[in-house]
């Protein structure tokens, strides 16, 4: 009786077979897949992103119709004159005038005009507001900019510093497309080096890469498309290129291993890439469905940044399985033993089933000491997790994001230094309704009054009436640099004390507060309210999905329990790194604070997804060899040997991948790949080589336990193809093991065969 063929098993024979159809039929699906960026992308706005009090100031205004135009400021120093000086007032009348020429400004403001000069005397701010929010005017203030230093230019006893919501989205949407384009090229050669050392053949190592290059170009098209219904952000594309090159060049390397390892082991083509197919193929579509099945988790956030997110990433791991299991078999088919054409004669061939000395005397030593070995996992382990009792997240600003030696970065401490609370602003939004005009009127200048005798509000607060005077916008500068304690503190003191003792207390009038603290603020409020059903969703969804893979409720819950174990390692050494400082000079970043606030929610989500690549291409193994007769024991040994080489290399591309980005500029993205890296490293040599093989051997049969009202479960494991050599893997035990629980008589098939 032939073995029930799965899903990738049937795929794969059809694409051997269909060769041409295959591959032509890939490049045609990338290529209109890509074409999807013609239609352009949708970037969320401050409405989709708006969560919480802050989400509702941008309802309000864009019920009113306003957009909430990006406010920017222009200081300008005089280094041997004063604002009182004619070269002084010169300059101010220039930049004023340039900046009032441009079609993309609705309104500027002269500081002679608002009173916005320095005590000193020695410098003034410019205030002008562009016609759209921060992401279209970012696009559109690159002339206005421009015009400024023009302007300034002609006045050299002047000098200026620009910086504003649209002025610094401008500046880290340019340095993302430079860290992108570097992340690239920067990450192409690495994998291809290390494929190179893995595989020895010049053929074989760019095969992976270059299928990874297609599908990550297929799913950033798709991401465009998907925009219409779910705008995208930068993170998402970050996401996208990090994940898509990760994944897709990790399954590959899974599929053409295996495909390989059969050839050596004396098998035809065809019947190598049957076997590939069934087992790795099946690998590969798990862990796929485990990530998409994580990242959907990302959508009970009901938060904008998250949800494309997790567009991207479902769309780069979709496109990267697809093109996996299609794709790839038929070129195996259609090279043949061409895939080791250009082998390095100095690269030796790999141990027949991936064995080496190293490993054989790690996982000897491992198994020969089990709960020893299970007890220094775990514990160092917890030791690294522990920092992250004390983690502190904050959502990090433009400003925040980038360099400190930055002009954008530089231009906010100097505009905050010389007018304090200028550069962070607070904008309280006030929907009148019917409310009685005069007393909103009277309300608004007790306001006034009592924000700036707190100490933390200042002048100028500038009131901009919409909508026919029905809703205000009023502009309150606010002490501390953004996501600070000091302005966290004034946030609370302006929406707990002036707010309701002002304008909250008129009947009819409905007030909110947004800004980059208090959307800060709101943000980490829903994140909170959220990981309770996002972890939920993800563990369950992973328990079900792991059920159905391996039939076993054991090898189900460990996974969980090993994933959980990795993850809190990668956020207790992110902690100690970055809000700590220590090492913090290795990732480039210059100073220590809090972690960015979505990170932890997301890092928890990926590495879920990502870390099962191993753990089912590991246990895959070890259930193969169990069919096959051999015992627990010889079976962990089988699949820890004949993985260890493939699973290194595989780990080095992913945390070579995730450690190119963490060179990027920006700190939120630093801190990503750092978080990545850590957890894969940590998952691939703690994980995968000491705890799961001494976990395993201490449950023994219980590795196998099924009970039996779970057995209504679906049956997603899929069996290796009838060959001439299904026979107990090599270096298992002797004796004949029983089938694992849950299993058929078709199953066991394989162990009299």
């Amino acid at each position: 009786m032939a073995a029930k063929k799965g899903i990738a098993a049937a795929i794969g024979g059809w694409s051997a077979q269909h060769r041409k159809t295959a591959v032509f039929g890939w490049l045609l699906f990338v290529v209109l897949a890509s074409m999807g960026g013609s239609l352009g992308t949708v970037l969320s706005d401050d409405v989709d992103n708006g969560v919480g009090e802050s989400g509702r100031a941008a309802q309000i205004l864009a019920d009113a119709g306003v957009e909430s135009p990006a406010q920017e400021l222009v200081l300008l120093t005089g280094t041997d004159v004063t604002a009182d000086d004619a070269a002084f007032r010169a300059a101010v009348d220039d930049v004023v005038s340039a900046v009032d020429g441009s079609e993309h400004v609705s309104a500027v403001d002269s500081p002679y005009d608002t009173g916005t000069i320095s005590e000193d005397r020695t410098a003034a701010l410019v205030g002008y507001t562009m016609t759209e929010g921060r992401i279209d005017a970012s696009k559109d203030i690159g002339p206005v900019l421009d015009a400024v230093e023009e302007a300034v230019a002609a006045h050299p006893e002047v000098s200026a510093e620009l910086f504003g919501e649209a002025t610094a989205q401008k500046a880290l949407d340019d340095t993302f497309a430079e860290d992108l384009v570097f992340a690239e090229y920067a990450v192409v050669p690495l994998a291809i080096g290390i494929l190179l050392v893995a595989f020895g053949a010049l053929v074989a190592s760019v095969l992976p890469v270059v299928l990874a290059l297609t599908a990550t170009a297929a799913a950033y098209g798709l991401l465009a498309v998907s925009s219409h219904a779910v705008p995208t952000d930068l993170n998402a594309n970050v996401v996208l290129m990090l994940v898509g090159l990760a994944v897709g060049v990790d399954y590959s390397l899974f599929y053409l291993r295996r495909a390989r390892e059969e050839r050596a082991a004396g098998h035809d083509n065809a019947t190598a890439l049957r076997i590939a197919a069934a087992t790795s193929g099946r690998a590969v579509v798990v862990s796929g469905l485990t990530v998409i099945v994580a990242m959907a988790g990302m959508f009970l956030t009901g938060i904008a940044t998250f949800a494309a997110m997790g567009v991207a990433a479902i769309a780069a791991v979709a496109v990267a399985v697809l093109g996996s299991v299609t794709v790839l078999p038929a070129m195996l088919a259609m090279l043949g033993d061409k895939v080791e054409k250009g082998r390095l004669p100095f690269l030796r061939r790999e141990r027949k089933g991936g064995d080496s000395r190293f490993w054989r005397v790690l996982i000897d030593g491992v198994l020969r000491r089990p709960a020893l070995s299970a007890a220094v996992a775990v514990g160092a382990l917890l030791a690294l997790a522990l920092p992250v009792l004390g983690m502190q997240t904050a959502m990090p600003s433009a400003a925040d994001d980038m360099d400190p030696d930055t002009p954008i970065v530089q231009a906010m401490q100097a505009i905050d230094e010389s007018f304090p609370g200028s550069a962070t602003l607070a904008t309280v939004v006030v929907d009148a309704g019917d409310a009685d005009r005069g007393a909103v009127a009277a309300a608004v200048e007790d306001f006034r009054t009592e924000a700036v005798a707190t100490g933390q509000l200042f002048e100028p607060i500038e009131v901009t009436e919409h909508d026919g005077g029905s809703v205000l916008a009023i502009e309150v500068p606010m002490a501390g640099e953004g996501t600070d304690d000091t302005s966290v503190e004034a946030l609370e003191t302006l929406r707990g004390e002036v707010l309701p003792a002002t304008l909250g207390a008129v009947d009819g009038v409905d007030t909110a507060v947004s800004g980059v603290t208090a959307g800060s603020v709101d943000f980490n409020d829903r994140l909170g309210d959220a990981v309770v059903p996002v972890l939920s969703f993800v563990l369950v969804l992973t328990l079900v999905l792991m059920l159905a893979s391996f039939r076993s409720l054991t090898i189900a819950l460990t996974a969980i329990v090993l994933n959980l174990l990795s993850a809190g390692a990668a956020y207790g050494v992110l902690t100690l790194v970055f809000q700590e400082g220590v090492g913090i000079g290795l990732t480039g970043a210059h100073t220590a604070g809090p972690i960015a606030s979505w990170l932890p929610l997301f890092l928890f989500v990926i590495l879920f997804g990502l870390s099962m690549d191993y753990h089912v291409f590991v246990v895959s193994r070890i259930r193969e060899a169990r069919l096959r007769g051999a015992d627990t024991r010889g079976a962990i040994v089988h699949g820890l040997r004949s993985t260890a080489s493939v699973i290194t290399a595989a780990a080095l591309i992913m945390v070579a991948v995730f450690l190119v980005f963490a060179t990027v500029s920006a700190t939120s993205v630093k801190q990503m790949g750092v978080g990545l890296a850590v957890a894969v490293l940590l998952d691939a040599t703690i994980i995968r080589a000491v705890l799961l093989p001494s976990v395993m051997a201490l449950l023994g049969e219980a590795n196998w336990y099924l009970p039996s009202w779970l057995r209504w479960l679906p049956d997603l494991s899929e069996r290796e193809p009838d060959t001439p050599d299904n026979r107990p893997a090599p270096g298992a035990g002797t004796t004949t093991a029983p089938p694992p629980a849950g299993t058929t008589a078709q199953d066991h098939h394989l162990v009299s065969h």
